[in-house]
């Protein structure tokens, strides 16, 4: 959303022009470093069937499948706003029943962390014209200035992972999964009446931050026109030694890499 604007541009800039943008403004930013420690996999229907009667089990990899961000200010100071982030992973683990072949199992983990940040007090309220009228308390429900929570994640690792019987468990309650979560699953999570339960250690890589909506004015220095040509193909009927040669050579993938690198499961390949 951009109008082109006839204002003097600071800092002595040769052209006249300068173009007013709404964009979005960062208030305020964090990053984390979180080792979620003993996670427990609700497993589904079958996976635990198996897992009862297993030897041992052993998480394989997980995925990060989607991630629930949730704002509210924080009463004692209209500046700060709590943002509060649930993550919900897929586990792929690997079972070992008798000396036949380990069998695949596969469940759900949830991890929830909160983080309180500046997202600047705002007194206006805001509307679009892709207001719809369905909020649960009416017309305030789209008309309140809160500031919009971003959340970027690396793929979690798997640093370890074990199995308890459920008598040995400290927590026994079951979370509430919304049912979007438990439909990206063939079969029905065994959320409780287990025998023994899945838990896995996972690190992760995030980082929050707030954004408001903000009017600014920029210098133009000329207007973006692509230079590259539209095809219909992904070579675009180019010769492919010529394609080949502006490829640069991968010398680092042919020097040898020292044991504690290939040990590090930080470099290890997400193959979920």
């Amino acid at each position: 959303m951009a109008d082109l604007t006839r204002n003097a541009v600071p800092n002595g800039c040769d052209t006249q022009q300068a173009l007013s943008i709404h964009t979005k403004k960062i208030t305020d930013s964090c990053r984390d470093k979180d080792c979620i420690e003993d996670l427990r996999v609700y497993l589904t229907t079958a996976s635990q069937t198996v897992l009862d009667t297993a030897s041992s089990a052993k998480v394989r990899c997980a995925d990060l499948i989607y991630t629930y961000i949730d704002v509210e200010p924080v009463t004692f100071d209209p500046n700060h706003y709590c943002v509060d982030v649930t993550f919900y992973y897929r586990i792929l683990a690997d079972a070992v029943v008798g000396v036949a072949r380990p069998a695949a199992l596969t469940g759900l983990a949830v991890f929830t962390k909160r983080a309180v940040l500046c997202g600047e007090k705002s007194g206006a309220r805001v509307f679009t014209s892709n207001t719809v009228l369905n909020g649960r308390d009416g017309l305030s429900a789209f008309s309140a200035n809160l500031p919009t929570a971003v959340v970027e994640v690396l793929e979690p690792m798997v640093l370890s992972s074990t199995v308890k019987e459920v008598c040995q468990c400290a927590e026994c309650a079951a979370c509430q999964i919304p049912q979007p979560i438990l439909g990206a699953f063939d079969e029905d999570l065994v959320l409780n009446g287990e025998a023994r339960r899945l838990y896995v250690t996972l690190g992760q890589f995030s980082i929050i931050r707030l954004e408001r909506d903000a009017q600014l004015i920029v210098p133009v220095l000329d207007y973006s026109i692509p230079n590259k040509e539209c095809c219909d193909a992904i070579c675009g009927g180019e010769d492919p030694c010529e394609m080949f040669s502006r490829i640069p050579f991968p010398a680092e993938r042919f020097a040898p890499r020292d044991c504690d690198r290939d040990a590090c499961p930080y470099h290890t390949t997400n193959n979920c």
